[in-house]
């Protein structure tokens, strides 16, 4: 039983991460509308958020935390979206918070795209668009280097846990990206 995060580059996660895993996974409301993407996330049991809505990130929270208290996992991406093929410059707590909540462990995923430029999402790019390159890489392969579990009791607090996790991600990215 878990609560696993993992690093967003690309598009590809969103359909990728619940097909490896037993967990259902949290993606934007725009999602759902998607072209083949929005079909398989929704037969997946993907959870949305309407990020902008104050109101949708709560009822999002509380349904994560039902989802866990029944025995699911979920994964979650801490840094809010695609930000492309490096670690964004910071996380967001909330999976930090419900792990402490729940007292559910977070297993934290990092993921490298061998052909990093062919599954980045870049700006101005549309799903369309992705999906051709999906389809045209020479190297499709994610390496998917899933962590021990993180304790949420040895934190003192979302923050730490969200900036101790933060700096895993970091060393990784230079370990796994550099």
């Amino acid at each position: 039983h878990y609560l696993m995060i993992a690093n967003h580059p690309s598009a590809f996660e969103d359909i990728g991460v619940p097909a490896l895993f037993d967990a259902l996974s949290l993606a934007k409301i725009e999602v759902k509308d998607w072209f083949v993407v929005g079909k398989i996330s929704a037969a997946a049991g993907t959870l949305y958020v309407q990020r902008e809505s104050k109101e949708s990130r709560k009822a999002a929270t509380e349904e994560i935390i039902r989802h866990l208290d029944s025995g699911e996992n979920i994964v979650l991406y801490p840094e809010g979206g695609c930000k492309g093929r490096r670690i964004f410059e910071t996380f967001f707590y909330g999976a930090f918070d419900i792990s402490i909540q729940t007292g559910v462990p977070i297993v934290p995923v990092f993921l490298q795209y061998e052909a990093q430029e062919d599954f980045e999402w870049a700006a101005g790019q549309t799903l369309v668009d992705k999906i051709m390159h999906f389809m045209r890489t020479k190297n499709n392969r994610v390496n998917y280097y899933v962590f021990d579990a993180l304790n949420p009791a040895e934190f003192e607090s979302k923050q730490q846990f969200m900036s101790y996790t933060h700096e895993l991600y970091l060393k990784w990215q230079a370990r796994y990206l550099d």
